[in-house]
C-alpha cells in the first residue's frame, strides 16, 4: 500500500476516491518512477527545503557566508558586544558624572579631655511628638575648654551653586552636635562647611561652602520612576576611606521602617526609604544614591548590621527629601504642626514597672526628662496611650499637666509617641484645630486648643 493510500476510518475506498487519488498521484510522477517516486520526490523536497532554510538562518546570525553571512555576523557581534558592555559602560558613566559633586563630611567637636566617646545621635528631649527637634542641637559642643576633634564622618552630595556659593545635602545625623563641620572634596580639599538647616525627623541637612573652583553639581532624578530589580549606585565615604562605590539593585522601592529618633532604643518614627543591597556602612550616610543615569534618587541614610544580615541598605527617596531641602533653604527647618508635649509611651511605662498596668515605681522619660510619678491612676482597660512628661506651649496654655495620659487626638485612638506624631504631622496642618482626649487621675477629660508653629524660642 502506498504512502497515501490508507483510509483511517475504512478499509474501503470508493471509486471516485481511487480515480481522484490517481490523478492526484500523475501530478507528481515521472515516466519512470511512477507513483512511488512521487512519494519519495516529495519527502526529498520538503527535506532539501528545510536544509537550505536552516542553512540561511544559520549564515545570518553565526556569518555563515561570505558576504551577506558577513554581515549577519557583524550585527550579531555588534549587538552582543553592546549588551555585554551596556551595564558596565552606564555605571562608568553614571559614577564619573556624580563623583565630582560628592563631598566627605567631618564633623567636629570639643573634648575636654583630649579625646573621648562620640555623643549618641539626637539630642536631649525626647521627643515633643509636635515639635521634634527639628533645629538640632549644637549645645554638646558648646565648651569653651577642651580641643576640637574628629567625633563622626559621613558624606553629602553638592546640589546646587547660587550666589558664590555651593549647597550640600546630607543626613541630620551626620553633622548633629557639631561644633564645627568641613566638607572634604573629591580632590581633598578642606572647606569650612555651615549648617543651613537640619531635620531630625527626616534625616536630613543642608550644608553651605564657598563655591570657587567647583564646577560639579550632581543631577536630581525621579525616584518615583525606580523599579524593583533596577541597578543603582552608592557612592561615599565608607568608614573615613575616602570616596567610594558600591553597586547594587533596589529590593523594595517603598519600605517603612520604624527610626528611634534620640537612639535611646524607642522606636518613635517611621521612616519610607528605598531598600537596596548595595553596601552602605558607616561614613556612606548622607551621600547620593544615583540611578545608571548619574541622577540621585535618594541620600544614603541607614544601615541594619545584625547577624544574619548582610547588604542591606535603605536611602531617602529624593522626591520625599526635596520638599524638606527646599523648606530647610528657605527657613532653616522644616514648619509642623505643635502641640507642645514631650512624652513617654505608655506601654514602655507598663514595662518598667514589671507588669501590665501595675502601679507604682519610676519611670524615666525619653531624653532625660522628670520620672513619671509613682501613682498613675488609669481604669484597668487603658493600655495603651502616651504620658505628658512636659507640657509647653499651646498644650500647657489647654491645660494639660505632668502625667496626663493621652489616649485619642480627634476621637482618633493613639497608642504611641509614634502615632501622634504621624497623626499630626499626616492629618493636621499648623493653625488647625484639635480635641485632646486624656486622662487625669482616672477620670476622662477632653482639651480643644489651636496648633501652632513651633519658634526658636520653644526649643
Amino acid at each position: 500500500m502506498g504512502l497515501f493510500d490508507d483510509d483511517f476510518y475504512s478499509t474501503k475506498v470508493s471509486r471516485r476516491a481511487r480515480s481522484s487519488h490517481r490523478k492526484d498521484d500523475r501530478l507528481f510522477s515521472n515516466r519512470r518512477g511512477g507513483r512511488n517516486w512521487s512519494n519519495v520526490r516529495i519527502a526529498f523536497i520538503s527535506s532539501f527545503t528545510s536544509a537550505v532554510a536552516a542553512v540561511l538562518l544559520f549564515s545570518v546570525f553565526f556569518g555563515g557566508g561570505h558576504n551577506g553571512g558577513g554581515v549577519g555576523k557583524s550585527a550579531t557581534a555588534a549587538a552582543t558586544v553592546a549588551a555585554s558592555d551596556s551595564l558596565e559602560q552606564r555605571t562608568i558613566q553614571a559614577s564619573a558624572k556624580v563623583r565630582p559633586a560628592v563631598v566627605s563630611i567631618v564633623n567636629e567637636q570639643r573634648f575636654p579631655y583630649g579625646f573621648g566617646s562620640v555623643p549618641e545621635d539626637g539630642d536631649s528631649g525626647g521627643g515633643d511628638s509636635a515639635a521634634d527637634d527639628s533645629k538640632g542641637s549644637k549645645d554638646s559642643g558648646s565648651a569653651s575648654e577642651g580641643t576640637l576633634q574628629e567625633a563622626g564622618v559621613g558624606s553629602g552630595v553638592i546640589f546646587k551653586k547660587q550666589d558664590g556659593k555651593a549647597y550640600i545635602i546630607t543626613n541630620y545625623h551626620v553633622v548633629v552636635g557639631a561644633e564645627s563641620v568641613k566638607a572634604i572634596l573629591v580632590n581633598g580639599e578642606r572647606r569650612e562647611a555651615r549648617v543651613v538647616g537640619e531635620d531630625q525627623i527626616t534625616d536630613l541637612a543642608v550644608l553651605e561652602i564657598n563655591a570657587k573652583g567647583i564646577d560639579a553639581v550632581a543631577e536630581i532624578g525621579d525616584s518615583s520612576s525606580l523599579h524593583a530589580g533596577e541597578f543603582v549606585i552608592a557612592i561615599g565615604n565608607p568608614l573615613g576611606l575616602g570616596d567610594s562605590l558600591s553597586m547594587g539593585i533596589v529590593s523594595k522601592t517603598r519600605q517603612i521602617v520604624p527610626v528611634s529618633l534620640n537612639q535611646d532604643g524607642v522606636y518613635d518614627w517611621e521612616q519610607e526609604v528605598i531598600q537596596v543591597d548595595a553596601s552602605i556602612n558607616q561614613g556612606n550616610s548622607g551621600g547620593p544614591l544615583i540611578d545608571l543615569n548619574g541622577r540621585v534618587v535618594g541620600i544614603n541614610s541607614m544601615k541594619i548590621a545584625d547577624i544574619g544580615v548582610e547588604g542591606l541598605g535603605f536611602a531617602i527617596p529624593i522626591n520625599n527629601a526635596m520638599p524638606v531641602i527646599d523648606s530647610l533653604m528657605a527657613k532653616g527647618y522644616v514648619p509642623r504642626p505643635y502641640l507642645g508635649v514631650y512624652t513617654m509611651d505608655l506601654e514602655q511605662y507598663f514595662a518598667q514597672q514589671g507588669k501590665a498596668g501595675s502601679e507604682g515605681g519610676s519611670g524615666d522619660a525619653e531624653g532625660g526628662s522628670d520620672a513619671v510619678a509613682p501613682a498613675l491612676k488609669l481604669p484597668d482597660e487603658i493600655l495603651s496611650g502616651v504620658i505628658v512628661l512636659e507640657a509647653v506651649g499651646p498644650a500647657k496654655d489647654a491645660g494639660l499637666k505632668f502625667n496626663d495620659v493621652i489616649t485619642k487626638l480627634d476621637k482618633q485612638s493613639i497608642g504611641s509617641t509614634m502615632e501622634l506624631r504621624k497623626y499630626l504631622y499626616g492629618k493636621k496642618k499648623i493653625g488647625d484645630d484639635i480635641e485632646i482626649t486624656y486622662y487625669r487621675d482616672g477620670k476622662l477629660k477632653t482639651a480643644k486648643f489651636k496648633l501652632s508653629e513651633k519658634t526658636n524660642e520653644d526649643d
